[in-house]
C-alpha cells in the first residue's frame, strides 16, 4: 500500500450503506475477476466497454470479454465509439454512481465524465513504474522479480493518478506475461473492494506518484515480437515469456519461422559457441550462457515440446536461430 495523505478523502462522499451504485468501464479480460467481486457485493448500475469487433478468421463481431460477460449476466450495457461524447455521459450522469471503476477501458476519459463521480482505475503495475497500454509485458521483457496492480485516480495523464493502494507478488522466472496478467488479476478483487470501501465511509486517502520513478509501458506491436540471442540468455529468457501469448516471440530456423513459447536459461557448455548457434539438447548459444527451448509452435501447428518438434523436423547441432528481421530494418 502506498503511504497515506488525507488530500483527497474530505472530496469523496460518505455513504452509509454497505452497497454502492457503480458504473463499470472495462473491455479486457484483466477487469473480468474484479467485475465478476463487484457484481455481487455492489450495485452494477451500467457498464461501458468498447464496442464489438470482427474477431478470427470469419471475422465475426465479437463483444469484448466484459461486454459477453455483462449480457449473460443480464447487465444494462453500452458500447460507445467515444465514451466522451454528450449522450455517453449523459447515460453514464443518469444512473447517478456513487463511483466509477475502469479498467482495461481502452479509451481516454475525458474530465466531464471524470467528474459525475470518484473514478478510480485498476492498472496491471506498481506505479509509478510502467505507465501505459502494456505493463504486464515490459515488467517481464525488462527482468523484472517483483510485479502488481495499483489503484489509481483517473488523471488526464496516463495512469498518472493519485494512487489509494496496491498489491504486489514475485514473478516466477518460467512465468509468461500472459500467465503473469492472469494472476495479477486475482490481486484485483479485494484491493478494490477494500479502496471503495474507504470511499463509501469517507475514508480514503491517497499518495502522489514520484514522478522521477516513472517509466513507460507503451502498447506492443508484432513488429517487436521477436529475438535476438546476442545478448545475455537471462536476457533472452526475460523476451521470450514477455512476447508470449501476444505477440508472440518467432524467429528463423533455416529459413522457418518457429514461434518460441517457452525457455530457460542455463550455463552454456562452450562458451566459445557462436550466440545464435543451436548446440546438442536443444539449447541455444547467447552472448552468455544458454537457453534451452522447452516448448514452441511451428507456423499453423499446435505448442509442442521442442523435443517433439525435433523428431518432425531436421534440427542439426550448429544451425542458426535468428531473429526476424522486416524489410524496413533491412533497408535502414
Amino acid at each position: 500500500m502506498p503511504e497515506r495523505s488525507g488530500a483527497s478523502a474530505a472530496q469523496l462522499p460518505t455513504n452509509d450503506s454497505p452497497h454502492m451504485r457503480l458504473v463499470f468501464l472495462g473491455s479486457g479480460a484483466f477487469g473480468l475477476p474484479t467485475f465478476e467481486a463487484l457484481a455481487r457485493m455492489h450495485d452494477i448500475a451500467l457498464v461501458v466497454t468498447q464496442p464489438d469487433r470482427p474477431a478470427q478468421r470469419g471475422k465475426k463481431l465479437t463483444p469484448t470479454p466484459i461486454g459477453e460477460m455483462a449480457a449473460r449476466i443480464e447487465m444494462p450495457v453500452i458500447k460507445p465509439q467515444d465514451i466522451n461524447t454528450l449522450e455517453s455521459i449523459e447515460q453514464v450522469r443518469a444512473v447517478q454512481p456513487d463511483a466509477i471503476v475502469v479498467i482495461a477501458y481502452g479509451q481516454k476519459i475525458g474530465v466531464e465524465l471524470r467528474n459525475i463521480a470518484p473514478m478510480i482505475n485498476l492498472h496491471g503495475s506498481l506505479l509509478p513504474k510502467y505507465r501505459g497500454a502494456a505493463p504486464i509485458n515490459w515488467a517481464v521483457m525488462n527482468g523484472e522479480t517483483t510485479a502488481g496492480v495499483t489503484i489509481i485516480d483517473v488523471a488526464d495523464r496516463m495512469d498518472a493518478g493519485a494512487m489509494y493502494g496496491s498489491a504486489s507478488t514475485t514473478i516466477d522466472p518460467m512465468e509468461t506475461a500472459g500467465e503473469l496478467h492472469d494472476r495479477l488479476a486475482q490481486l484485483g478483487p479485494d484491493l478494490m473492494l477494500q479502496v471503495l470501501d474507504d470511499i463509501r465511509r469517507g475514508a480514503a486517502e491517497s499518495a502522489q506518484q514520484n514522478e522521477s520513478q516513472a517509466t513507460k509501458a507503451p502498447k506492443l506491436s508484432k513488429a517487436i515480437g521477436t529475438v535476438s540471442f546476442d545478448q545475455p540468455a537471462d536476457r533472452v529468457r526475460a523476451m521470450v515469456h514477455g512476447l508470449t501469448p501476444w505477440p508472440g516471440c518467432t524467429v528463423l530456423h533455416e529459413k522457418k519461422r518457429l514461434k518460441l513459447l517457452r525457455v530457460q536459461d542455463v550455463e552454456s557448455p562452450d562458451s566459445a559457441t557462436q550466440p545464435c548457434a543451436i548446440l546438442d539438447g536443444g539449447l541455444v548459444a547467447c552472448a552468455t550462457g544458454a537457453v534451452q527451448l522447452l516448448s514452441v509452435q511451428p507456423p499453423g501447428g499446435k505448442s509442442m515440446s521442442f523435443e517433439a518438434y525435433c523428431r518432425g523436423h531436421e534440427v542439426t547441432a550448429g544451425s542458426m536461430l535468428m531473429p526476424i528481421v522486416e524489410p524496413s530494418e533491412q533497408r535502414a
